[in-house]
C-alpha cells in the first residue's frame, strides 16, 4: 500500500489461521469521498478477498471523522458533461456494491461516523451495519438536488420498509446510530469506544463457520427479498437438499457435533 492509496487494507487473524480483512477508507480530509479512483482501487482488493481461502469476513469502515459522505460532488461537475463517463462511474460503483453482497463471506458496514449519500450506498449493500452510537446516517441525495444511482433506493426500501425509507430518501433527514438501529437499518449502535471490539466479535464468530454453508446462507436470504413466498419455499428446499447431499461440509459438520469436536471445513 502506498501514502497515495485511497483504501488501507489490514487483516485481523482469528485463532485458527483464519483472518478478517478490513478496508478503510482513508482521506479523512474530504470525508472520504467514493470516487471512481477509490472503486478502481477497491474492486480488485474484494476480488482478492474472495480468492483468499483464509479470509473468511470482510469489514469496510472510514478513517477519521466519517465513514463516508458519499460521492465526489466536485467531480460529478465534470461527470455531467460525459453521460457515457457518468454511466460507466455509475456502473463501476454498482458492480462493487454488487460484489460485497455477493461476496460468499460476511461483510460488515463498521460505520464509524457521517454515512451519507454514497457511503450509505455502499454500507447497505454489506450484509450488516454495525455503528457508533456517535455516527450520523442520511441518504441526503435530494438535499443538493441529487439521486442515489448505485442500488441505494432499492436497497434502502427493502431494508426498512417503504415508509420509512420513503421518509429518508425524500427528506433527506439525517438521523442518528440509536434511530437507525430502531427502524432495523443498523443491526447495532454501540459505544464508539467498542465498536471495532463488538465488530471483530460478530466477524470473528462468522470465520469459524464453513465458507459454503455461509455462501447458501445468503443465497438463501436473497431468495426471501428477490422471489415470492412460494417460489422462495420451494427454491429454499432444492437448495437444502442440493447442499446437504453433495457438500462434504454439510456432512462434516454433522460428524464434528457427534464427535464433540471442532469442525474441519473443506470448502465444498
Amino acid at each position: 500500500m502506498t501514502d497515495e492509496a485511497r483504501v488501507g487494507v489490514r487483516d485481523v487473524e482469528t485463532d485458527d489461521d483464519r483472518v478478517v480483512r478490513v478496508f478503510t477508507f482513508q482521506r479523512p480530509e474530504q470525508r472520504n469521498p467514493i470516487d471512481l479512483a477509490t472503486l478502481r482501487e477497491l474492486d480488485p482488493l474484494l476480488t482478492a478477498a474472495a480468492d483468499d481461502e483464509r479470509v473468511r469476513a470482510v469489514v469496510v469502515t472510514g478513517k477519521g471523522p466519517a465513514f463516508s459522505a458519499g460521492g465526489d460532488l466536485r467531480g460529478y461537475l465534470t461527470l455531467y458533461q460525459d453521460p457515457a463517463a457518468f454511466r460507466d462511474y455509475l456502473e463501476r460503483f454498482a458492480a462493487v456494491c454488487a460484489r460485497l453482497e455477493e461476496l460468499d463471506l460476511l461483510t460488515i458496514a463498521m460505520v464509524n461516523g457521517a454515512c451519507v449519500a454514497g457511503g450509505l450506498e455502499l454500507a447497505l449493500a454489506c450484509d450488516l451495519m454495525v455503528a457508533s452510537d456517535t455516527a450520523t446516517i442520511a441518504d441526503g441525495h435530494l438535499v443538493f438536488g441529487q439521486l442515489p444511482g448505485a442500488g441505494g433506493s432499492q436497497r434502502l426500501c427493502r431494508a426498512i420498509g417503504l415508509q420509512k425509507a420513503k421518509e429518508l430518501l425524500l427528506t433527506g433527514r439525517t438521523i442518528g446510530a440509536t434511530e437507525a438501529a430502531s427502524i432495523g437499518l443498523v443491526a447495532e449502535a454501540v459505544p464508539a469506544a467498542d465498536l471495532e471490539s463488538r465488530v471483530m466479535e460478530i466477524a470473528i464468530a462468522a470465520a469459524r463457520h464453513s465458507r459454503l454453508g455461509v455462501q447458501r446462507m445468503k443465497e438463501l436470504i436473497v431468495l426471501s427479498q428477490d422471489e415470492d413466498r412460494a417460489a422462495a419455499l420451494q427454491a429454499e428446499m432444492d437448495l437444502v437438499v442440493d447442499y446437504a447431499t453433495s457438500s462434504a461440509d454439510a456432512t462434516e459438520g454433522l460428524h464434528a457435533f457427534l464427535e464433540r469436536r471442532p469442525p474441519r471445513w473443506q470448502g465444498r
